[in-house]
């Protein structure tokens, strides 16, 4: 008997395995609780006041939210993986260059991610970091490897642990540092501007936003996949940054679960570290799992036991070597959406033909050369790189394509003109 596959990794999710509102909005909350928005938050939080604060991380979660928002929507309404609609716009083998870009990047934060949970653990238990790393590595793993089900439960003890837990630590830290008047009255040694803080604020999520499909294509209706994941970064997301600000500005500590260890909350920052980085890794692994099967064609769940054992392997070598480089692949990503959205809403007018139905191109360089030059566009061009790469990219996208077809129409009229001359001779 041939095994279905219950991820639906190289097809559409059928109605029936849809998901309600409150089990997308767990996950979606689980994906967006991220120990790097909090890292961002600290750094925001030196270096604006606290009201400026609050209206660059709703701005820009504002953003996010659109951006990450129209993703779920195109996904729920087809039901594809971001690699199954990277086909659609970069054609069949085409497609392989974004799943690899956005699939090995998550195999290398999970192995960060892993690591960043066994560096503070063995520094307060003294229990040896490669045993760390290599039993978190094989947790994570096992529960990425049950996909969306697993993801849920998880999403649905972690959310709510993280945020109670964390909340406890950041009004106590808030008391520590002379009360919420204290964080009224902050003012910034160095000042960071605006678009600066804005750049920060949207670049530390929106390479994973990118994934956002993978995940709201199980939404039971686009309603459901866009509400949810909206919400998901106004809420989830701006609580990390707060909690980075908050422990930034109260001990230097961006990270809550550190904080927490400042605290001598022992055992609930160890939970909260874990849960935190548990449900980021499932997610990068989850994700991860979906790009390489696009390309290789093997189902989901042995990709994903293969990525977790090499980010497992590598988790210290790439924390203490590769964070960098990870960061740098990460923002060539935030194209690849931009792609997604100008090719589906502007090229398509919001309707694909149905993926069975679907006759892709083999490689269409007009999406990769588009792709070059939005990174481009978000390395030279001044101002917000991440929106600046996501608007270039479509503008170029859509410009180009559309510039091509013309000619092309020019020349099969021009072609006719020369053949009814011929005949009429």
């Amino acid at each position: 008997m041939k095994k279905v596959d219950k991820e639906f990794s190289l097809q559409p999710v059928p109605q029936s395995n849809r998901r309600g509102f409150w089990k997308m909005l767990a996950v979606m909350m689980g994906l967006t609780f991220f120990s790097a928005s909090m890292l961002s938050g600290g750094e925001l939080g030196m270096g604006l006041t606290f009201t400026q604060f609050i209206l660059v991380v709703l701005a820009g979660n504002l953003i996010l939210g659109l951006y990450t928002g129209a993703l779920a929507y195109i996904a729920s309404k087809t039901g594809l993986s971001t690699h199954l609609l990277a086909r659609y716009a970069f054609g069949e083998k085409g497609s392989y260059l974004p799943s690899f870009l956005l699939a090995a990047t998550q195999v290398g934060w999970f192995g960060v991610g892993a690591a960043m949970f066994a560096v503070p653990v063995h520094a307060v238990t003294g229990i040896n970091e490669y045993t760390l790393v290599i039993l978190s590595g094989l947790l994570m793993t096992a529960t990425a490897f049950f996909g969306m089900k697993a993801l849920t439960v998880l999403s649905l003890i972690a959310v709510p642990a993280i945020a109670i837990l964390g909340s406890f630590s950041a009004m106590n830290a808030t008391e520590t540092a002379g009360g919420l008047q204290a964080l009224m009255d902050y003012q910034p040694i160095e000042a960071m501007g605006i678009a600066a803080a804005l750049t920060v604020c949207i670049g530390s999520f929106v390479s994973a936003g990118t994934l956002t499909p993978d995940f709201a294509r199980f939404a039971k209706t686009k309603r459901t996949a866009v509400s949810t994941t909206i919400i998901a970064f106004f809420i989830g997301n701006s609580l990390m940054f707060l909690f980075g600000a908050i422990g930034t500005f109260a001990f230097g500590l961006s990270d809550i679960s550190e904080v927490m260890f400042m605290q001598g909350l022992i055992i609930p920052a160890i939970i909260v570290l874990g849960l935190n980085i548990w449900t980021t890794n499932d997610n990068a692994l989850y994700a991860s799992g979906l790009g390489f099967s696009n390309i290789t064609k093997i189902s989901k769940d042995k990709v994903v036991i293969f990525n977790g054992i090499v980010g497992t392997i590598m988790a210290m070598w790439l924390y203490n070597n590769f964070m960098g480089f990870l960061t740098i692949l990460g923002s060539t990503l935030p194209s690849v959406g931009a792609i997604i959205l100008a090719d589906y809403f502007i090229l398509k007018k919001g309707s694909y033909v149905p993926f069975e139905m679907m006759k892709f191109k083999v490689i269409n360089w007009i999406a990769v050369c588009s792709w070059v030059g939005g990174v481009l566009v978000a390395q030279l061009v001044p101002g917000i790189p991440p929106i600046n790469g996501i608007i270039g990219t479509a503008v170029i996208y859509v410009a180009v394509t559309k510039a091509i077809e013309k000619i092309s129409e020019i020349t099969q009229v021009n072609q006719k003109e020369k053949g009814e001359l011929v005949n009429d001779h």
